[in-house]
Parts: structure tokens; C-alpha cells; sequence
């Protein structure tokens, strides 16, 4: 890939309104399309806001009526906000684009900075993201802070089953007091004229019971996590933001980001 330019939109008192983000991804998608910028990663924090992948189904959002953002990436809902670092790389991949083999790239640079802190993390199967992985069920705790006995996990039993309704037993943001798996960093892309779109949030340090309104990413078997969280100390996102740019650099200009095979079809003989 060629040289990959990172640019800090802003963090803090300066975070960038998600609107506002998001038509700046434009302005340098279109840009990137027309290689008048190199590939480049926008940087940044938001103020709290709730923004829904084309996948999210009613049943997910706030229950409260709180506004939502739709927007035309992949995935389903999830929160950005404070103590968030959020990363758009807008790369122009080869065509037929591979997206898997993109999101696998953003992981692995994720995983990285992870480590780097003492956090160690990994892929779940069939999910994307970054993830801390829980415990074996048959070595959790039995009984969870409020008492319910979580022997008999209904979540398991029943597809509709609504942790927004059942209290703090089942809360994402309390995961890791349930030692379940736990989702660090989220990915949502597009990828529109071979030219990709939005990218990761990595949970630093943020208020992970934003996460508890939604069903976030449609996932309601696991939670969410933070290095701050994990860590049980204070992570800034000054802290962060180095080390992230060093692995996306390292992974993604490092990458060979072939097409996508296409299998050609196998013309059967008529007899």
C-alpha cells in the first residue's frame, strides 16, 4: 500500500460532531478516489451520539426514544463518545475489493496496540471486532452481583431476550464482572468506488453504560470492554494515539492488499 497519512480531527473539549465527521470522510473519500490525497485515517473523539450500521433492526435501538445516526456502513448499532478513539482510514484497495481481508487488517493493528498495553485480546469467530475473551462458562461466577442466579442464562434460550429490560445482571457494560466475552474495538466499513469508508472505535477509557440503552451490534450473549477497564487504571487517549498509528502504519503499508480471487464459472457440457 502506499504511505498512509494520519490526520487528529480533534479530541476532548475539540471533539468532532459525528455529522461533521462524517462529511469530511466524503471530502477525502472523493479525494482518495481521484488520487489527489494518499490514503489517509481521520483520527478522533465524538461527543456522545448512537450510530446505526444497514443491518440494525428496530428492536436494538434506545429503548427511550434517544436519536440515533443512520448511516451507510456495514454492522449494526453502537455508541461513539468520550474516551473513544475513532479511526476512518480511507484507503483505496484493489478490485474486486477483499473487505474481509480488510477488517482482518484493522484487527490485527488493534490487536497490536492492545498488547502493547498488557490487554491481550482476539478474534471471535463470526464476529467482527476486538475482543477480551471471557472465562469457560462452567467457570464463571454462578451468581452474579445482584443475586440472580446465572446458571440458567436465558440469553442462551431465547433470541428476543432483552438485557435492557433485565437490570444490571445482564448489562454489557458489566461483562467482565460476568468474565464473558467482551468486545474492546469495534468495526464498521464500506467500501464505495474501491475506496474504503469508516473504520474502528477503540474503548479507552469511555462510560461503557452508554453501551446498555442499545443492543449493541445486535449481539446480546456478550458485552463490552475498555483498556482502562481491564487495565483498572487510568488510559488516555494522548496515550493511545501513538500506538495506533504506529500499527496501522506498520500493517497496512506493510500490507499486500491483493484483489479478491473471483472463481470463474465452470461451463458444463450439454449432452
Amino acid at each position: 500500500m502506499s504511505e498512509l497519512r494520519f490526520v487528529r480531527l480533534g479530541f476532548g473539549e475539540e471533539a468532532v460532531e459525528y455529522q461533521v465527521a462524517w462529511q469530511k470522510q466524503r471530502e477525502v473519500h472523493a479525494a482518495r478516489f481521484a488520487d489527489e490525497v494518499p490514503d489517509t485515517c481521520l483520527l478522533l473523539e465524538h461527543p456522545p451520539v448512537y450510530t446505526a450500521g444497514r443491518r440494525t433492526q428496530d428492536s436494538e435501538r434506545p429503548l427511550d426514544g434517544t436519536p440515533v445516526v443512520d448511516v451507510d456502513r456495514g454492522g449494526k448499532i453502537t455508541w461513539h463518545g468520550p474516551g473513544q478513539l475513532v479511526g476512518y482510514p480511507i484507503l483505496k484497495l484493489p478490485r474486486p475489493v477483499d473487505v474481509v481481508a480488510h477488517v482482518r487488517r484493522l484487527e490485527d493493528a488493534l490487536i497490536r496496540t492492545c498488547a502493547d498495553f498488557g490487554v491481550e485480546t482476539s478474534r471471535v469467530e463470526g464476529r467482527s471486532g476486538v475482543w477480551v475473551l471471557g472465562d469457560p462458562v462452567e467457570q464463571r461466577p454462578s451468581v452474579s452481583a445482584g443475586g440472580l442466579s446465572l446458571d440458567f442464562d436465558p440469553r442462551l434460550q431465547d433470541e428476543e431476550f432483552d438485557p435492557r429490560m433485565n437490570g444490571p445482571e445482564y448489562a454489557p457494560s458489566n461483562a467482565g464482572q460476568r468474565r464473558e466475552d467482551r468486545k474492546l474495538a469495534a468495526i464498521g466499513i464500506r467500501v464505495a468506488k474501491g475506496v474504503t469508508m469508516h473504520g474502528f472505535a477503540l474503548n479507552v477509557n469511555p462510560d461503557n453504560t452508554w453501551f446498555d440503552r442499545i443492543v449493541p451490534c445486535g449481539i446480546r450473549d456478550a458485552g463490552v470492554a475498555s483498556l482502562a477497564g481491564e487495565l483498572g487504571r487510568d488510559v488516555t487517549i494522548d496515550e493511545v494515539l501513538p500506538v495506533v498509528e504506529k500499527h496501522l502504519r506498520d500493517v497496512l503499508e506493510n500490507a499486500d492488499p491483493a484483489p479478491r480471487p473471483v472463481e470463474k464459472a465452470v461451463e458444463k457440457a450439454t449432452v
